[in-house]
């Protein structure tokens, strides 16, 4: 194909990198089929007029005026390769002219949803406190080791948000034989019961399991909205898991609720990033730390990469996008996540 005849993509993918996202085969293939134009996301508006004209792509999740909209006549996709959606640009205008915003975050559900069951068995058997204690010639053998010990098989789990990450959480269950309940107001009754799991109000979540994972977004109805009187309702015992995002959830409640030996809990997210050295959480007994590190997994990225590639090669030959999950306009402008500070 020649200069003149490939598409326009502008590339502003921070904080990740082209290298980051696609395969040196695969960023050749980006580079063979398009022209790539790399841009400070935060002045696409700077660019030349020539290249927002010709821009078909945008690589990236950069903030978008409507005015800088206007000047982009051939624009067709928005590739958000961050994976949260941010209230960033103008939606109703980027819908009312048909251009597609998509999202590769479906990448990190599996990883994600891997490491939840990795902290849940932890919390549950106590397996990072063994080892410590083990290194340092404390060790309790057998039995006396596995006082406040739990199973999760047979155990009764309570599930906040079933999009993709909560669909990858309930099938790497499945072979716990758990009785597992859901919350999540922005889908019928009907399409949890069809993924095999029970529809249950959040109290209801809250108070009837012994294991509580949270992967709801954050949105402008549900910031901070478990605190205290979530965590009161829990069982005596009962562990809780946050894999989605920090901003559901009332931070201090929860560091109180695990200090007063109420419940467990274990986190990937925090409501700063990095965390500060002398924040209290670091030194919690009862409390499960990993920084932000679930679902950044190489092969993660990389299928980002694929997935942007086939998407576009779709919109080439005047297809949808199906690789990649759509922006809904009736709900992305909710959307309150911060947008990631590290790969």
């Amino acid at each position: 194909m020649s200069e003149t005849n490939r598409p326009l993509a502008i590339s502003a993918p921070a904080p990740r990198t082209l290298d980051l996202i696609f395969t040196p085969e695969a960023l050749q293939r980006l580079h063979e089929r398009y022209r790539v134009v790399e841009a400070d996301p935060e002045n696409i508006a700077g660019l030349d007029s020539a290249i927002l004209a010709e821009t078909r792509y945008i690589i990236g999740q950069p903030p978008l005026s409507e005015e800088t909209l206007e000047r982009m006549p051939a624009l067709r996709a928005i590739l958000n390769v961050e994976s949260n959606l941010i209230n960033n640009m103008p939606y109703e205008l980027v819908f009312q002219r048909g251009i597609h915003v998509v999202t590769t975050g479906q990448v990190f559900a599996e990883p994600v949803a891997e490491m939840g069951l990795a902290m849940a068995l932890n919390l549950a058997r106590g397996i990072v406190d063994a080892d410590l204690a083990f290194r340092e010639g404390r060790e309790l053998w057998g039995g006396e080791g596995n006082q406040s010990a739990n199973l999760l098989s047979g155990s009764e789990i309570g599930i906040i948000g079933f999009g993709d990450l909560g669909r990858a959480l309930n099938r790497v269950l499945s072979g716990f034989r758990a009785k597992i309940r859901v919350y999540d107001p922005w889908l019928p009754a009907s399409m949890l019961r069809e993924a095999g799991v029970e529809p249950a109000p959040v109290d209801t979540v809250l108070a009837e399991s012994d294991f509580v994972f949270v992967v709801a977004a954050v949105t402008s109805e549900n910031e901070g909205f478990l605190g205290a009187e979530a965590f009161a309702k829990m069982r005596a015992g009962a562990a809780f898991i946050l894999l989605s995002r920090a901003g559901v959830v009332d931070f201090d409640a929860l560091i109180a609720a695990v200090e007063s030996g109420h419940i467990l809990a274990a986190s990937d997210v925090f409501p700063e990033e990095p965390l500060p050295v002398d924040h209290p959480v670091r030194r919690l007994p009862g409390f499960l730390r990993s920084a932000h590190r679930a679902g950044a997994l190489d092969v993660a990225f990389k299928r980002m990469g694929e997935m942007v590639l086939e998407d576009m090669d779709l919109m080439d030959r005047g297809l949808p996008p199906m690789r990649c999950k759509r922006a809904e306009r009736e709900t992305v402008a909710r959307m309150r996540s911060r947008p990631v500070s590290v790969n």
